[in-house]
């Protein structure tokens, strides 16, 4: 195997309200995190998909996996009370064989197959990349309520998933991260400690993080989106 497919799927969703983890909830009558695996299953540039969650999680992640059918292998791996040791445990399940590791987020159901690849293949080159989008939004940095300045613009990007790096980078990253007592905000964040230049590749306003009960709307209008575009090929298949 040489490209692994990481998804941290061991959150509670707290932020989302109710009982139900927000990569369980269903849409289109299907939980939002069988939608970001069948993107997974379509990409050519993915071997095997890794799939951590919660003990409690595990049985229904199960059902729902096998219901689909997938093509590709989905192991399903415990995680950790953070997304960080989520990602250390899974590497370390990894085969020797391993050579790009592709961590994505289970509620951006959105990603394309295409995207996928485009980040699998920048991380063969440079060692690491990840998708991210321009601010549209003036940025301040603040301090208890005070403005202390204005970030340009042209200087920040939104970091989006999938991040993709060698494996030995990330784990590295990942193993001095755990050592050092730091946590940080995603996966790049941690390479970027090693002093490892991460490669930015151009993201896509459509590849939203599921979070809040305000994204959910749009979630289900690209849904629509994305049926009536499947049943336009097939027409035309046909």
């Amino acid at each position: 195997m040489e490209v692994l497919a990481i998804i941290p799927a061991a959150g509670s969703g707290v932020r989302m309200g109710g009982e139900t983890p927000k990569q369980f909830l269903s849409l289109e009558g299907v939980p939002i995190l069988v939608h970001t695996l069948r993107k997974f299953n379509d990409a050519d540039s993915i071997d095997e998909i890794y799939l951590g969650l919660r003990p409690e999680d595990m049985d229904r992640a199960r059902s729902e996996i096998e219901r689909e059918g997938f093509m590709k292998r989905v192991r399903l791996v415990p995680g950790g009370g953070t997304r960080q040791q989520t990602v250390t445990l899974a590497l370390r399940e990894a085969p020797s064989t391993t050579q790009v590791v592709v961590v994505h987020d289970a509620v951006r159901p959105f990603i394309t197959p295409e995207m996928i690849r485009l980040t699998v293949e920048a991380a063969r080159k440079s060692g690491a990349a990840i998708l991210g989008i321009p601010s549209v939004d003036t940025v301040k940095q603040v301090e208890r309520q005070t403005i202390l300045g204005t970030i340009p613009r042209e200087r920040i990007v939104l970091a989006q998933t999938p991040q993709a790096f060698r494996f030995d980078i990330l784990k590295e990253a990942c193993d001095r991260a755990e050592s050092d007592g730091y946590e940080g905000t995603d996966e790049s964040s941690l390479v970027e400690r090693l002093g490892h230049a991460v490669t930015v590749l151009m993201g896509s306003d459509r590849n939203i993080k599921i979070t809040k009960p305000s994204d959910l709307p749009l979630a289900r209008l690209f849904f629509a989106q994305e049926r009536e575009q499947a049943e336009r090929r097939a027409k035309t298949i046909l």
